[in-house]
């Protein structure tokens, strides 16, 4: 799968859990909490989406690497392949 793919997946997910959040002015390098009115909660929410609908485990330990939509795809591109 494609970066741009994997990227269009993670931000259906983030549109899905936060609806009332602007993705279009996006910064990719910017962290995705400090951008978006996302708490702890709503970042679970966002992994747990990953799982059910794409069958990707994140262990826990691998969260930080979530921590921009440039590091998700980056870390997300291989669980895809």
């Amino acid at each position: 799968m494609s970066e741009e793919n994997v990227k269009n997946i993670v931000l259906e997910i983030i549109a899905d859990v936060a609806p009332d959040e602007e993705l279009d002015g996006l910064n990719p390098a910017e962290s995705l909490r400090d951008q978006l009115d996302l708490d702890s909660m709503d970042f679970l929410d966002i992994v747990m989406e990953l799982r059910k609908r794409h069958k990707v485990e994140v262990p826990s330990e691998d969260y930080p690497q979530l921590a921009t939509l440039n590091s998700c795809v980056a870390y997300l591109t291989p669980k895809f392949a």
